[in-house]
C-alpha cells in the first residue's frame, strides 16, 4: 500500500456516550481542504484537550461520526462523498469529549444547513455474541475511581496510525493496537470493539453480548487478512485508494478474524437487522461563514 493512512476513521472509533442535551463547540472553523495528490491525501482527526481537528473528512463521514452510523447508512447528494472539509474546534470549559457527536450535529445542521430525516432499513450485520464454551479473556476489576470520575473532565484520546496500523489510547488504562497482524486489547470494553472491529469488517455489528465489563485479549489474524482489513479501513474512513488496491478487497473475507474471536470465547453471526438510515433532503455544499 503506497498511500498514507493517517489516523484514518478516528472518529467512528471513539465510543461516547449518548446525552440528551446538544451542546456546541465555543469556536468551530470549516474549511475546504486543500488539493493533494491522489497518492499522498490524508484524512485523520485529532482530540488534545479541548482543542479537536480533523483533516480532509467528507460531509459524509462527518455526519457518520455525528449521528453514529456508518457510511452505508447515510443517503444524500454525490457531493456529501466526495467533497472533503477540515474542521477546528475548541470544545467549551466543563463539557465533556462524551458528547462530541452532539456538538458536531448543531455545527453540520447549522453551517451545511443540512435538512434529514431518519428511516428504518435492514441491512446485513454481524452480531456479536459469546460463543460456546464461553469466554477465554481475561477480565479486569472493575475500576475503583469509575464511579467518581468527573463526567465532564475532559479525557484526551490519543491516536497514532500509518499503512503499518493504528492505535488508540482511550484513557484510564484502555486501549487498543491494530499492527503487525495482531489486534491487542487492554481494558476494552464491547461498545469499544465494536466500533473498531466495524472499520475492518464488511458490515455492521450489533453487540448482543451482554457483557458489560473491560477485557485484555489479542487477536491474531493472517498477513492477507490484515492488509484487506487496513483496506478497508480507509474505504470506511472515505479514503480514495488506487484501483490496486481495491482489487485486494474482492471476495475478502478475513477468515482469521472470525477464527481468532472464536478464540476468545466470542463470534460473530451473519444475519440481517434493522438499522437507521440518516436521509438528507437538503444541505449547502458551501458552508456558511464561520
Amino acid at each position: 500500500m503506497q498511500k498514507s493512512l493517517l489516523l484514518f476513521a478516528i472518529a467512528s472509533v471513539v465510543v461516547w456516550g449518548q446525552k440528551p442535551a446538544r451542546p456546541e463547540f465555543e469556536v468551530a472553523t470549516i474549511r475546504p481542504s486543500a488539493p493533494s495528490p491522489e497518492v499522498t491525501v490524508t484524512a485523520g482527526a485529532r482530540i488534545d484537550g479541548a482543542q479537536v481537528r480533523w483533516v480532509s473528512f467528507t460531509l459524509k463521514r462527518y455526519m457518520a461520526t455525528a449521528y453514529r452510523v456508518k457510511l452505508d447508512q447515510i443517503s444524500g447528494p454525490d457531493w456529501i462523498s466526495s467533497d472533503r472539509f477540515d474542521i477546528s474546534a475548541t470544545i467549551p470549559a466543563g463539557v465533556s469529549t462524551t458528547q462530541m457527536p452532539e456538538m458536531m450535529q448543531r455545527l453540520i445542521e447549522d453551517r451545511f444547513q443540512v435538512k434529514m430525516h431518519r428511516e428504518k432499513k435492514d441491512f446485513p450485520v454481524y452480531a456479536l455474541e459469546v460463543a460456546k464454551g464461553g469466554l477465554k479473556m481475561r477480565v479486569n476489576a472493575p475500576d475503583p475511581d469509575a464511579a467518581t470520575a468527573d463526567a465532564n473532565t475532559p479525557v484526551n484520546t490519543n491516536v497514532s496510525g500509518s499503512a503499518q496500523g493504528v492505535s488508540i489510547n482511550f484513557g484510564r488504562g484502555s486501549s487498543y493496537t491494530f499492527a503487525n497482524n495482531r489486534f491487542e486489547a487492554k481494558k476494552l470494553t464491547m461498545a469499544n470493539l465494536v466500533r473498531g472491529l466495524e472499520l475492518y469488517t464488511d458490515r455492521p455489528i450489533v453487540d448482543m453480548s451482554d457483557l458489560t465489563g473491560t477485557y485484555d485479549f489479542t487477536l491474531e489474524v493472517t498477513a492477507e487478512d490484515y492488509q484487506a482489513m487496513l483496506i478497508r479501513a480507509a474505504v470506511t474512513a472515505g479514503l480514495t485508494l488506487p484501483p490496486e488496491a481495491l482489487r485486494l478487497l474482492d471476495g475478502a473475507s478475513t477468515p482469521s478474524l472470525f477464527d481468532a474471536l472464536q478464540k476468545v470465547g466470542l463470534k460473530l453471526d451473519a444475519r440481517k437487522a434493522p438499522l437507521d438510515v440518516v436521509v438528507i433532503d437538503e444541505a449547502r455544499k458551501t458552508p456558511t461563514e464561520n
